[in-house]
């Protein structure tokens, strides 16, 4: 296979920090792909933007807040419906603490969300579906990484 183009896309699973929950989000309807399904905050990487960037960016137009990115859960390699090329993306998914959870306002693309903890997420997710996968990881990095580590990524950031 050729080298080809793809889209770069970030999530974001977000975490409160008064009770370690995580807000779920219920897709909306009107989305024109997986619509009525959970997720965290998803979006893809517009031109000239980093990866970082495009959490932050898409955080306060999910949810209408600020995030503070924590650590980096994972990659991703999917295609958004059919496998074919312009359907390819690469995804980078990091943990985010929310500044201020009270101010969360849905936008037009979910239509609901819950707040959970891994084990509620492991009660209302089948078992195999990503959302599950990256809410696990992102628990097991928080509790297994060197505070002085998490300290690092939160002065340095991610982008080189």
């Amino acid at each position: 296979m050729g080298i080809g183009r793809f889209y770069g896309m970030v999530g974001a699973i977000l975490r409160r920090p008064s009770d370690g929950k995580y807000p779920i989000l219920r897709r909306s309807e009107d989305k024109d792909f997986a619509g009525g399904s959970w997720e965290c905050v998803t979006g893809r990487v517009d031109q000239g933007e980093g990866f970082s960037e495009a959490v932050c960016r898409e955080g306060f137009e999910e949810l209408g807040i600020n995030v503070q990115i924590d650590f980096i859960v994972g990659t991703a390699h999917f295609y958004r419906g059919e496998e074919k090329p312009e359907n390819e993306i690469i995804g980078v998914q990091y943990c985010c603490t929310i500044l201020e959870p009270e101010a969360m306002q849905l936008s037009w693309e979910h239509a609901d969300y819950r707040w959970v903890t891994v084990e509620e997420a492991s009660e209302l997710l089948p078992e195999g579906h990503w959302l599950l996968d990256v809410i696990q990881r992102a628990e097991a990095i928080r509790t297994l990484s060197p505070a002085g580590l998490l300290a690092f990524y939160d002065e340095k950031g991610f982008e080189l």
